[in-house]
């Protein structure tokens, strides 16, 4: 059976374990059923996620000249605390910066590859936790808008790590912590803006991911630079593939790239 189409991060259900799809223009593959079957992956051409034209890929699936310029790629995007919707204030589209950043955002801790703060959307929980490979996760504030979201994340962050070790991560290395306590620990470093909204009551999210074997030296695909790749998927985790061979593919990190996939 064979699939073709542009690399998006891929969909996900919070069931137990996580379902994985990847959704292309015209089909769908529920990555779960694949477990175990052989992939052929095989790149075919770049396409911007905005443009639509074969143009070297960036950043986020985006080439550069649509990179610089669409509001979806804003500083902001990654660094909440640039956000400027709540002041009236413009950076590339005002319009579309309120309707994303004028939205309950949620100050999350999580656990992958160790303890970190991060930001989301409220309407983007589970999903952020799932696309990170947290095996545990908790909310701990809740606030009306980006902005106070990163700040609290800025204080926070000199506290407690705000990246994940993918490596650690897919090697499923991780230490089980009360995120609880956690949670705690660092109330008292919320800014003064965002402590009104803190969540003090709730419990953590555990997540199961659909994997048969971890890899203990993951190596990671480079589709480009290889044009193909053939071997046994053997778990999916956060957004990337798991093969046999322990080699890693981090769909997200290749969005913007058509590929062909042949299940045998």
């Amino acid at each position: 059976m064979q699939y073709q189409g542009v690399l998006t991060k891929m969909e996900t259900e919070f069931q137990e374990p996580i379902q994985y799809f990847l959704v292309f223009a015209n089909d769908f593959i529920n990555m779960n059923q694949l477990l175990g079957k052989t992939l052929q992956i095989r790149f075919v051409k770049f396409e911007c996620l905005n443009c639509k034209l074969d143009k070297p890929i960036f950043r986020q699936g985006f080439c550069k000249s649509c990179f610089f310029d669409i509001p979806l790629a804003g500083d902001w995007i990654m660094r909440p605390e640039l956000s400027t919707a709540h002041l009236g204030k413009e950076d590339r589209d005002l319009e579309f910066e309120k309707k994303v950043q004028l939205q309950p955002h949620i100050v999350y801790l999580a656990n992958s590859s160790n303890i970190k703060v991060g930001v989301t959307r409220k309407s983007q929980v589970p999903t952020r936790w799932i696309d990170q490979g947290a095996h545990e996760a908790i909310e701990i504030v809740e606030v009306p808008n980006r902005y106070l979201a990163g700040i609290t994340e800025v204080a926070l962050k000199d506290h407690v790590a705000d990246k994940t070790n993918w490596r650690k991560m897919l090697k499923n290395d991780i230490v089980d912590e009360s995120l609880e306590d956690w949670r705690e620990r660092l109330k008292g470093y919320i800014p003064d803006e965002a402590k009104a909204y803190f969540i003090a009551n709730n419990s953590e999210t555990n997540l199961e991911f659909p994997v048969n074997q971890y890899p203990e030296k993951p190596k990671s695909l480079n589709l480009i630079k290889s044009q193909e790749f053939i071997g046994k998927l053997v778990g999916i985790k956060g957004q990337y593939l798991i093969f046999e061979d322990q080699t890693v593919f981090n769909v997200r990190a290749n969005e913007g790239l058509v590929v062909s996939i042949f299940v045998k």
